[in-house]
């Protein structure tokens, strides 16, 4: 995909699991783990989890990494 096509697109407003394993280096049963405690707010579409930008957000600013 060209950089102007990626500009043009906007920003989705939550992760998928699989995103957020990778933002944090970590694996796909781990962020289940993670969703399932509700450290972040999700919500479940059929068999898919999304998981909310702002709240996953504000959860990982809030570590004192």
């Amino acid at each position: 995909m060209e950089q102007k096509e990626k500009e043009l697109q906007p920003q989705t407003r939550a992760y998928t699991v699989e995103e957020i394993a990778t933002v944090l280096h970590i694996g796909r049963s781990s962020t289940y783990t993670l969703v399932k405690k509700g450290y972040f707010k999700s919500v479940r579409i059929g068999t898919a989890i999304r998981i909310s930008r702002k709240s996953f957000d504000e959860w990982l600013d809030s570590l004192e990494l």
